[in-house]
C-alpha cells in the first residue's frame, strides 16, 4: 500500500527568482495524497508533480493557480502572509481542477480569468463540485478579462495572455523585467497532456505563436522540481511540445505510431537532454495517442 501523508504536509515552498514563490508537491516514490483508488488529484497531479506560483512585491502578491486542495491552498496564503504580504489577488491559469481546487481559500480576493474559463467553470461547475475528491464549493472567478490584461503587482509589472494550449481558454502570464513566462500547463515537461484531441492545430499555431515572445526562462504547473528551482526550462521546450503535438497528429494517417511507448515516440528530444524521461508519463501518453485516434474516428 502506498503511504498516504496528510494533504498538502508534502508540499516545498522555493524562491526561483527574487520575488517569485514556487509551490511545489508530488513526485514522491511510494505516496500518495488522497486515496490509493483512481482519483484526478493522485493521477492528474501529485504523481506527476505539480508546482503553483507567486509573484510578491512588497505587501502584494499575484497567485497563479491556486493548488489541489483547500489544504495546499491555505499553506500558499499563509507562508505568503508570514513574508509580509497584506494583499492577495489570483490569476487562474485555465479551468482545470488541479488549479482550480483551492479557490475557496481564496474566496474574499479578486480572481482574474479570462472570460472563456469563467464560462469553462460554469458550464463544468457540477462535475468538479462533483469529482473524486469533490471541489465544494467550487469559488469562481470575480475578475473577467478577454485575450489580455496588464497588472501591477507592487514594483513588479506582469502580463496576462491568452493561449489555446492543452485547453482552448489558457492563461499564461509574463513578468517582462525577468523574461520569465509562467505557462500554466500550456507547456509541461516531458509532454503535454491532450486534454481536448480536435483542437491539436490550435494548440500548434499557438506554440508557434509563443516561440516568437521574448521569453528567457519558462515555469511550468507539471515539470521537474529541480529544474524549477534552478529558474526553469528554456525556451526549446516550446519547440520539444510542438513536436510531440505534431507527431500525434500524425497518427491520423500512421496509425502505426501508436504502439510506440513515450522513450520511442519522443526518442530524440530525450536523447539530447531537451526533455527528461519520467515513468509515471507513460499512461499520460498512451491516454494522449488513444485520445487522438478516438477523436479521428468521430
Amino acid at each position: 500500500m502506498p503511504s498516504m501523508p496528510p494533504l498538502g504536509s508534502t508540499m516545498r515552498t522555493h524562491q526561483p527568482y527574487p520575488g517569485v514563490y514556487a509551490f511545489y508537491d508530488g513526485r514522491i516514490d511510494g505516496a500518495r495524497a488522497y486515496s490509493a483508488d483512481p482519483n484526478w488529484l493522485d493521477d492528474g497531479a501529485y504523481t506527476l508533480g505539480l508546482c503553483s506560483y507567486a509573484v510578491v512585491s512588497g505587501e502584494e502578491a499575484l497567485v497563479y493557480d491556486t493548488s489541489i486542495s483547500n489544504q495546499h491552498a491555505a499553506l500558499i496564503r499563509n507562508t505568503l502572509q508570514e513574508a509580509g504580504v497584506r494583499h492577495i489577488r489570483v490569476v487562474l491559469s485555465h479551468w482545470h481542477v488541479d488549479h482550480v481546487a483551492g479557490n475557496a481559500v481564496f474566496a474574499d480576493c479578486e480572481i482574474i480569468a479570462n472570460d472563456l474559463t469563467a464560462k469553462a467553470l460554469t458550464d463544468n461547475r457540477e462535475r468538479l463540485e462533483n469529482g473524486t475528491p469533490p471541489i465544494r464549493p467550487l469559488v469562481m472567478p470575480n475578475s473577467i478579462f478577454t485575450g489580455e490584461r496588464d497588472l501591477k503587482i507592487g514594483d513588479i509589472a506582469v502580463q496576462l495572455r491568452h493561449v489555446d494550449i492543452h485547453s482552448h481558454d489558457g492563461t499564461v502570464m509574463i513578468l517582462p523585467h525577468l523574461k520569465l513566462l509562467f505557462a500554466g500547463d500550456a507547456l509541461e515537461e516531458p509532454i503535454t497532456y491532450v486534454a481536448e484531441p480536435k483542437r491539436l492545430e490550435n494548440h500548434l499555431l499557438d506554440l508557434e505563436r509563443i516561440s516568437t515572445w521574448d521569453i528567457e526562462k519558462i515555469l511550468p504547473n507539471h515539470g521537474a522540481e529541480n529544474v524549477i528551482v534552478a529558474g526553469g526550462y528554456g525556451p526549446e521546450l516550446i519547440a520539444a511540445t510542438g513536436r510531440y503535438v505534431s507527431k500525434l497528429m500524425r497518427l491520423r494517417n500512421e496509425p502505426e505510431l501508436a504502439g510506440d511507448d513515450l522513450q520511442a515516440f519522443t526518442a530524440d528530444d530525450f536523447r539530447s537532454g531537451v526533455l527528461t524521461y519520467y515513468a509515471p508519463y507513460e499512461p499520460v501518453h498512451r491516454q494522449n495517442v488513444e485520445s487522438v485516434i478516438g477523436a479521428h474516428r468521430k
